[in-house]
Order: structure tokens, then sequence, then C-alpha cells
């Protein structure tokens, strides 16, 4: 794994999202989100990944080694905040018993650390260093997205699945401006980890209209705290130092 990060962190990157995307994927496709094998691959995969950002002293590349040094500028996150909560308006509904219920609810605790150390950490940080800030940004945010297509394998109708990808898409230009601004990648993590937990806990019985509503109210979001983030916020010296002082505008 090493010797491969070394040659190419595309590829590292790449390799990273086919292993989590087939692996959970299948795991989830035959025993279920709320199984004790999903979460178990799950904490292979998380401990996986941690250890070698941890061995080969990646930690403040990925934005591991502390928060956001300029949360202020980051209007404290609030606007990620808001996002993390919008599941909460349909109600709470728990979708499994327990033990189930505890499966399902620390997987997508480790869901939240996976998917932002894969996709806002290797794949937006190797094509920092090898491309345009603007082409990182979008590639990370829209393969993010689009690998929510695989819950079509695992039970969900096509109306559902292309809700999640369009809400997907839109936190993930925000969790990677995020990223890429405050040069923490915790903030996401904490954000993505609560979504994902609390859409566990959360009913599923809402109308369409509240449905297309909160989706509206996340692109709107999205986009307002994008442009500010882009055009407001400084880009600190680890991530600038990777794209030689360009600048995201």
């Amino acid at each position: 794994m090493t010797k491969m990060y070394q040659k190419s962190e595309i590829t590292f990157a790449i390799l990273w999202i086919v292993i989590y995307t087939v692996g959970m994927g299948t795991l989830q496709n035959n025993f279920g989100l709320d199984s004790l094998w999903h979460m178990l691959g799950l904490i292979v995969i998380s401990a996986a990944i941690f250890l070698f950002v941890k061995k080969n002293g990646l930690m403040e590349k990925y934005g591991l080694a502390g928060w956001a040094k300029n949360s202020r500028a980051m209007l404290w996150f609030i606007p990620l905040w808001l996002l993390s909560c919008l599941n909460l308006f349909s109600g709470f509904q728990p979708d499994y018993p327990v033990p189930g219920l505890i499966y399902a609810a620390v997987s997508m605790t480790l869901v939240g650390f996976a998917e932002e150390l894969i996709f806002r950490g290797f794949l937006f940080k190797a094509m920092l260093k090898d491309g345009s800030v603007k082409a990182a940004v979008i590639v990370s945010s829209v393969t993010f997205g689009m690998g929510h297509i695989m819950n079509l394998f695992t039970g969900h109708d096509l109306v559902e699945t292309l809700n999640q990808v369009v809400f997907a898409v839109a936190v993930g230009f925000v969790f990677t401006l995020v990223f890429y601004k405050s040069g923490s990648l915790l903030p996401g993590i904490l954000a993505h980890s609560f979504i994902d937990v609390i859409s566990v806990f959360a009913s599923d019985e809402g109308s369409q209209l509240m449905n297309l509503i909160l989706h509206i109210v996340t692109i709107v979001v999205s986009a307002a705290y994008c442009l500010y983030l882009g055009k407001g916020v400084e880009t600190p010296a680890i991530n600038r130092a990777d794209t030689n002082q360009e600048v995201l505008s």
C-alpha cells in the first residue's frame, strides 16, 4: 500500500474507493445494514485507513491532527450543523430492533469517518496535488454522490436512490470545501456521521412535499455556504502548498 501511495496517490485513492464501495455494498446486500458483519467490515476498513495515515505521518495532511483554527471565519460551521439536523424534521421511528439498531448506529458512525477520509482525504488531496482546485472539488463531490448509486443493489428503489445521490452531491461540495478551507477533516466527519446515524433513527414516512422542501433547503444552504467559503475564507497553508498557492474562486 505504501509503495502504491508513493507512486500514485490517485491510484491509491481509487483503490480504496473500490474496496470500500464493493466490500461494504456486498456486506450490506448479503447481511443488511443492521448486521454484526456489516459493522465489523466497517471497523476493519476504518482501522486500516487510520493506521495507514497514522503510521506514515499523514495526520496533518489529511486533517486529523486537530480542529480547525479558523472556526470563526468558517461561521463556526453552523450551516454544516443545520444540514446535519434536517433528517429530524420527519420525526423519530427507528428502522431496526435491538441489537440490530446498535450495529446500524455504530456502522453509520464509522461510515462518516471512512467516507470522509477516502473521498475528502485520499481522493481530494490527490487531485489537489496533481490538478486544479476546482477539478478536485468537483470530482471529489460528484464521485462521493454517485457512489450512492450502489444503494440500488441493497434494496432501495430508483427514486429514493436518486434523492440520496442529489443530497450526497450537495453535501459533498460542502464537506469538501469545509476541509479545503479549514484544513481539518474533523467537522466533516462529525457532521457526516451525525447525518448517517440520525437516518437510522429518523422516520422515512414524511410526505413527498416535505421531502421536496428538505432537498431544496439542502441545496440552497449548501450552495450559499460553498459560495461563502470559496470567496470569504482564506485557504490554510497545508492546502495551499498542494496547489502552488492556487486559490479557489
